[in-house]
């Protein structure tokens, strides 16, 4: 491993909109190299919804977990369904003890920061060690910082960048394919 590199990488600086949309293309990718664990975040497709959430994809078996709880009318906050989140996780933790390359975990957002959400999952990659790359809104910055608890590299939202990051974290030979 590049010793400038740390296995955690937090993306920021574009809405989670964009940065889910690179995560997607990135897994998409490297599912073709490497051995993936984690959920990636889609859009539920409803029409005029203000929250975007909507189904969290295992990476490893591809089942959708629905997290979206739909009031049936538009409003400012998002609902988010914390039991899909936990379906979720609990996938992600069993595909992370099943053995793994790299864990994908869309975000660390208020669930996570509760205890909640993918909060087991994100235990369960930093107890493995393994190169973890998730999204950190500036907002839940400091819960991150003392969940995680390690030292992590920030990245731009730049496929080149978190590329590098990758290859810097698992050099070619190394995967487990």
């Amino acid at each position: 491993m590049d010793e400038r590199a740390h296995a955690i990488a937090v993306v920021r600086g574009a809405p989670n909109l964009e940065i889910q949309a690179i995560f997607r293309a990135l897994a998409d990718r490297w599912k073709r190299e490497l051995r993936l664990a984690g959920v990636v975040a889609e859009d539920h497709g409803l029409p005029d919804r203000s929250c975007q959430a909507g189904y969290l994809r295992s990476l490893a078996s591809g089942t959708r977990f629905s997290i979206l709880q739909d009031q049936g009318v538009v409003t400012v906050a998002c609902h988010l369904d914390g039991d899909g989140a936990l379906a979720a996780a609990v996938a992600a933790q069993r595909d992370i003890a099943s053995g793994c390359d790299l864990v994908l975990l869309n975000k660390f957002g208020k669930l996570e920061a509760e205890g909640n959400g993918l909060a087991d999952a994100f235990r369960a990659a930093l107890a493995a060690g393994l190169p973890l790359l998730t999204s950190v809104s500036p907002a839940q910055d400091r819960p991150w910082r003392q969940f995680a608890d390690r030292a992590f590299t920030v990245l731009p939202a730049d496929p080149a960048a978190i590329e590098q990051w990758r290859r810097a974290v698992q050099p070619v030979g190394q995967y487990g394919g």
